[in-house]
């Protein structure tokens, strides 16, 4: 179900994912994860806490905990490790969606994710192959909601800004594919951010990724 859409026609050769949010299902495990290492470096942080300062870069999390910048590494390394033993699944109807898309556009992935780590779900997930691009929080020299990363993708699809949309699950997404020149559409999923995701005014707000074939073809 899509809860709004208005943009000028203009020609789609390419849809652009986030991943974390928008294609998996990671917040329980992104949760669980920030939640070991918050209680390995003695930070008083709760479930409620991360939902109320959450940010896909999370290094604004690690300011917002009080964790010096000195440990910023050591907080990374111990959150990857708590990671590996969560599995988080795709969103319901991601792999449907995307077996559709696949015949029509170009696909590429734009995610703060570490490369590592999403390579080995993508593997897992068999979709190691679904993405033209890849883009991770390595490849860029800024973080979302700088439009470094998507601007990167596009010189490896080789399109101009105006034929691609970007599909993300938060108001950071929503702001890089503006800064970039792209359209941005908007998914509800299960990160604490619908507030401020509808508060940033995507082209089209779905809350299922079932929704996005249709709407892409009324691009």
């Amino acid at each position: 179900m899509a809860l709004g859409l208005s943009s000028p026609q203009r020609s789609l050769r390419a849809v652009l994912f986030d991943w974390d949010g928008t294609l998996l299902n990671s917040f329980q495990a992104d949760a669980a994860a920030y939640e070991e290492m918050f209680a390995q470096l003695g930070i008083g942080w709760g479930r409620g806490q991360l939902e109320q300062h959450y940010s896909p870069d999370w290094y604004r999390v690690y300011r917002a905990a009080g964790i010096a910048e000195e440990r910023w590494e050591e907080a990374d390394e111990l959150w990857r490790r708590a990671y590996l033993r969560q599995r988080p699944r795709l969103m319901p109807g991601a792999r449907q969606a995307l077996a559709v898309l696949l015949g029509r556009y170009k696909l590429a992935l734009v995610t703060s994710g570490h490369r590592a780590r999403v390579a080995a779900q993508l593997r897992r997930f068999g979709l190691a192959r679904a993405f033209t691009a890849r883009i991770c929080s390595e490849d860029a020299p800024r973080r979302k909601p700088h439009p470094a990363p998507l601007q990167l993708a596009l010189r490896r699809l080789r399109l101009p800004p105006a034929a691609c949309v970007y599909v993300g699950d938060a108001p950071e997404d929503v702001a890089m594919a503006r800064a970039a020149g792209a359209r941005a559409i908007g998914i509800l999923g299960p990160f604490p951010n619908h507030a401020r995701l509808r508060a940033s005014r995507p082209l089209a707000l779905l809350v299922s990724i079932t929704a996005l074939p249709a709407v892409l073809r009324r691009l």
